[in-house]
């Protein structure tokens, strides 16, 4: 398996850069140090079976993609792709000449449009859910499929688990049978003899796993006493809502949960500030035919990542500002895609240069 320490022990690197807010110019003295770069495989390697298009280390904040991969990614106009083609001279650790022939401008085009501006809107479509997990945190205890249950009473209904409370009945002396043609809907049959042992099998085999009602064999004649409905779809987005919560919760940032919660603004700060970095970027390509990674307003950056300002201000801006970019792409004078034939006679000159040179 291929890994970075093989690549520079091997030569293989093209190009190095220092990438992530080091490059934008939003890093703060505890920022990590993010490493990007190409390289590209020995002959042999590239033309046996195991073509390896993208080496990284274990935390992920050093990639390297193979040269190949690398020209694919240029093409679909990739974000990743494109700032580290652009990459500020004062981070570049490595450049081999070779290299020099692949810029920037000749990879700009209208598909900038869907992965810088698209991605950002993703990016608000994040926040605006951190900004509701904060807000509305799902309680530590997980709801019973009753508490999505209600009986009928005369032309309403109550909670399952207040119609019981008033009328002194207990879930396991309680049955329940189809309604035929009727679906989430059940006959509610109740059992009043003081044996403990009754004769339904109760409204669920176990009140804190139990995923679905319980039928009963209800003995025929037997009249119900009321009729409960079961919203089986409220349950499962509430399973689901739930579920994505504990992953969330499980997954967040710490660092970052904490920096949210301390500048009580409620959303992700720096999850926002790459909203702003991405449409500016997205604007500028559009206006300008030109990307520049390390960004003109780093402090209006670094006060979104501080906390400065109201979660409904930002989301407020951020779409004016997408609503800017839409209009931008709409005039600009970029082709629809980079040229294929160029960057890809560009890939063929590059690789065989490079192998000559091994000999």
């Amino acid at each position: 398996m291929l890994t970075i320490f093989d690549l520079r022990q091997r030569g293989l690197i093209l190009f190095e850069a220092l990438s992530g807010s080091r490059a934008y110019g939003t890093d703060l003295p505890h920022s990590d140090t993010d490493l990007k770069g190409v390289f590209i495989l020995p002959e042999t390697e590239f033309y046996g079976l195991d073509y390896v298009p993208q080496v990284a280390n274990e935390t992920n904040d050093e990639v390297y993609y193979e040269l190949r991969r690398f020209v694919e990614l240029l093409l679909k106009s990739n974000p990743t792709a494109l700032e580290l083609l652009a990459s500020p001279e004062d981070c570049v650790r490595y450049q081999h000449p070779l290299f020099e022939a692949f810029r920037v401008e000749d990879f700009l085009s209208q598909l900038c449009r869907q992965s810088f501006a698209e991605y950002a809107v993703a990016q608000i479509r994040k926040a605006r859910g951190l900004n509701k997990k904060i807000n509305h945190p799902e309680p530590p205890a997980r709801k019973s499929v009753l508490d999505f249950c209600y009986v009928t009473v005369g032309a309403g209904a109550q909670p399952v688990a207040t119609w019981l409370e008033r009328r002194g009945y207990a879930a396991s002396q309680c049955g329940l049978a189809n309604v035929n043609h009727l679906h989430d809907l059940y006959a509610l049959f109740v059992d009043e003899t003081p044996d403990r042992h009754h004769s339904y099998r109760g409204l669920l085999r176990d009140a804190e796993t139990s995923q679905d009602l319980v039928l009963s064999a209800v003995p025929k004649g037997e009249v119900p006493v009321a009729y409960l409905s079961f919203n089986r779809n409220g349950y499962s987005t509430y399973c689901r809502v739930f579920r994505e919560y504990q992953e969330w919760e499980q997954k967040r940032n710490p660092e970052r949960y904490q920096n949210t919660v301390q500048h009580g603004k409620n959303y992700d700060a720096k999850n926002m500030l790459h909203v702003f970095r991405l449409l500016g970027m997205a604007l500028e390509i559009a206006t300008t035919g030109c990307l520049h990674v390390r960004r003109p307003n780093r402090e209006f950056l670094l006060r979104i990542r501080r906390g400065e300002f109201g979660y409904e201000q930002l989301i407020t801006e951020a779409n004016a500002l997408v609503a800017q970019v839409e209009a931008a792409f709409t005039t600009s004078a970029l082709p629809e895609t980079p040229d294929r034939g160029t960057a890809e006679q560009l890939l063929v000159q590059v690789r065989r240069a490079w192998y000559a040179a091994q000999g």
